[in-house]
């Protein structure tokens, strides 16, 4: 393990400025901006890939219901502005949001999915792909991690996506759409958590809110809600347990 992939310069420079943000508050500007961050819809997987940015992979019937579930649950709010993760499971779970407020869904790079090296494959729990020695190159460093796209980078575009939406919806409140670890990763860092982890301790079920209150530009809070929690499939809750060959499904 490297020092640099958890204390380099610029994380630990990011770290300082996302924890000041944090508990700063607002300095000269009082105005008051939510943005919802929404984990997508459940995804039809019946095969249990982790389909990772790959292009085709559409919500369920059960995971429409919950983008529906989440548009309910927002029809109140003052939502000025939705953006989306370009895959095709974030931009249907924001379609219903964007349709109830009369708005487009708007699509940002920043919000993909993680990469990982593993995308097209089956790696859940039983199926023994972890166990070949072909993929044990890519396991050698669970801090960075060395078989995807590294927190860092997750926490730099994330930042960026949140600030872009906290100005489109200045005063107001936005929804961004994206997918589990980014978010995390996000929050994380937001809350001055180490950003490596067990992936089963995730806060970040499908079609939850992970909110974010600024003060002009300072984060002042983070909250988390599970609108459609009646709806998520129990194995797939946050804390439950893997299911046998079931690693792709709901990232």
């Amino acid at each position: 393990m490297s020092a640099a992939d958890r204390t380099g310069p610029e994380y630990e420079a990011g770290r300082r400025e996302g924890a000041s943000s944090f508990r700063d508050g607002a300095g000269g500007d009082e105005t008051v901006t939510v943005v919802h961050v929404m984990r997508h819809g459940e995804v039809a997987n019946p095969g249990g890939v982790l389909y990772g940015r790959l292009p085709g992979y559409h919500l369920s019937e059960l995971g429409r219901r919950m983008a529906d579930r989440v548009a309910e649950h927002l029809a109140d709010r003052d939502i000025t502005h939705v953006v989306a993760s370009p895959l095709e499971r974030a931009q249907e779970s924001a379609a219903p949001i964007a349709k109830a407020h009369g708005l487009d869904v708007a699509s940002d790079e920043d919000l993909i999915e993680a990469d990982n090296v593993f995308q097209g494959r089956t790696v859940g729990v039983g199926d023994g792909a972890l166990r070949r020695p072909a993929n044990w190159r890519h396991l050698f460093n669970p801090f960075r991690p060395s078989w995807g796209e590294s927190y860092v980078h997750q926490v730099q575009r994330m930042r960026t996506a949140l600030d872009a939406a906290r100005d489109a919806a200045r005063g107001h409140e936005a929804v961004c759409v994206s997918h589990q670890l980014p978010i995390w990763t996000l929050r994380s860092f937001v809350e001055r958590r180490r950003l490596w982890h067990d992936p089963r301790r995730r806060q970040c079920t499908l079609a939850s809110l992970t909110t974010f209150t600024f003060n002009g530009d300072k984060i002042v809070s983070v909250g988390y809600s599970e609108p459609a929690r009646d709806l998520v499939p129990p194995h797939l809750r946050a804390g439950a347990k893997s299911a046998r060959g079931g690693g792709g499904r709901g990232a």
